[in-house]
Order: structure tokens, then C-alpha cells, then sequence
């Protein structure tokens, strides 16, 4: 659509919303993934079983962690100079994570952890990552979630990550002449076809993970500086992907919002 919607007859405006997911079929794994987050871990607590399942499908999985995750600890002992050593685990524990669910390639951007915003060079490194990869689809959180029940407040970077990321897939990554830049470095325009949003209120596709639970909880398990021994991880894994899988009658399921961009 043109920068002036104005300029186009009635006819030729595309029909808005009308672009539906049908809640009782599971959306088919994708070719190509790439998922976007924050921080090393933000992946395995919400859409591993999902990621590990379509790789079994062989859908080639691309994650990219913004940060390192090197504000990660609590520790009084810990001080700055401790951050590097941290980011290095982090970045460490993530890719064991990738193997235990079967990611093709981890990309770490190294942002400062607690401290991303949402900035057109920020937009426009993701815009590159996603021409580069060319992903069917990509996965990120609900940037509009800010807070859930009474209880949790999403962190700034989650939403700093999840902005960015769906500028990037719409409409940088497939408009020629935005960040034209990239246009003199190889990276020609690709267009996302579906856009996955978790975390959100709501959600419109559930992926049935019973099959894969198991894995997340593996992969999650490799973050041992977040999760420690992890010893009631397993539970709490999957009382939250039962709570998933309630409205559509699944065991364990994780949900989405589905922004149907391309057919």
C-alpha cells in the first residue's frame, strides 16, 4: 500500500482483518523461523516446545537474542566487571539450549542488558537479519503486553525487543527504500509471511507441544545462571502449557496471536 492510502479507489484498498486463523487447525510449521527476543532464556520459557517441534518438521530455526543477558544476576559479591563473564555464559547456556531443541543458528546483537529501547538502529539491524534469512515466519512477544494478572510486569526490554522486531517485519523488511542502505550491502527487500505473537491476550493458534514439553523443559534447564537445579521448573513449565492448551481441549500447548501478513 502506498505511503498515501488516499491516492487508491475504493477497489483497490485491501479488506482489513479479514485475514483469519482458523482456531481449530494448527497452523502448519514453516519452512524458515526466526525468533526474536531480548535475552538468552526468553525463548525457552515460551515457545521452545513449539520451535522444537517444527525443527523436527525441518523448518530451519534462526534465534536471535538482542542482548547477552549480562545484568542476569543478583549477586552482592558480583560487580560491572563481572558483566562480560556473564554474557559469555549466557551466550554459552543458549546455544547448548539451541542444540537440546535443534536451532539451525543463534545470533547475539550484545545490546546492553535492562537498558534496550526501541530505535531505528536497533529496527534496522533486525531488518537486515530478516533480509538476510529470509524467514517464512517470525516469532516474537506481544508488545502491547505490559502486564499480566497482578503479579507480573513484563520487562521494558521484552517490549523494547517485541517493538522493534515487528517494525523490522513490517514494514522495513519488505519496503525497498526504507534503510536504502541496505540495499548497497547485498540485502534486498523479503517479506515475512506470518507474523507469531506470544504473550498476548489474545491469542488466535495453539501449537500442541505435548510432544516436545519435554525438550523445552531440557532446553530451559541449560540456563542453569537463571534456573539454578531448576527444581520446580518441570512443574511450573507444565501447569503454564496446560493453562495454554484449556481452550482448545490440549494437554500442553503454547498460544499465539497469528498476523496473517502474506498468503
Amino acid at each position: 500500500m502506498p505511503d498515501n492510502p488516499s491516492s487508491l479507489s475504493d477497489a483497490s484498498i485491501p479488506e482489513r482483518g479479514l485475514a483469519k486463523i482458523d482456531p481449530t487447525a494448527e497452523p502448519a510449521a514453516p519452512r524458515s523461523v526466526m525468533t526474536i527476543s531480548a535475552h538468552p532464556d526468553d525463548e525457552e520459557f515460551t515457545v521452545a516446545g513449539t520451535l522444537a517441534k517444527w525443527a523436527r518438521a525441518g523448518c530451519a530455526v534462526t534465534v536471535v537474542c538482542i542482548t547477552s543477558g549480562d545484568a542476569g544476576s543478583n549477586d552482592p559479591a558480583k560487580d560491572a566487571a563481572y558483566k562480560p563473564e556473564l554474557a559469555a555464559l549466557r551466550e554459552e547456556e543458549q546455544r547448548a539450549a539451541g542444540a537440546v531443541i535443534g536451532v539451525k543458528e543463534t545470533v547475539f546483537l550484545r545490546h546492553p542488558d535492562g537498558e534496550l529501547q526501541h530505535t531505528l538502529a536497533l529496527r534496522r539491524e533486525l531488518t537486515r537479519l530478516i533480509r538476510k534469512y529470509k524467514p517464512e515466519a517470525v516469532i516474537c512477544s506481544d508488545p502491547t503486553a505490559r502486564f499480566y494478572g497482578n503479579s507480573y510486569m513484563n520487562h521494558p526490554d521484552h517490549r523494547a525487543a517485541a517493538d522493534a522486531a515487528c517494525d523490522a517485519v513490517f514494514p522495513s523488511a519488505g519496503t525497498r527504500l526504507i534503510f536504502s542502505e541496505l540495499l548497497a550491502e547485498g540485502w534486498e527487500p523479503h517479506n515475512v509471511k506470518r507474523l507469531y505473537l506470544h504473550g498476548s491476550e489474545k491469542p488466535d493458534a495453539w501449537i500442541d507441544i505435548a510432544g516436545t514439553i519435554d525438550v523445552k523443559i531440557r532446553a530451559l534447564l541449560c540456563h542453569r545462571s537463571q534456573v539454578g537445579e531448576g527444581e520446580d521448573l518441570d512443574r511450573r513449565m507444565r501447569e503454564w502449557a496446560e493453562e495454554d492448551g484449556k481452550p482448545r481441549g490440549l494437554k500442553y500447548a503454547e498460544a499465539f496471536r497469528v498476523m496473517v501478513l502474506e498468503e
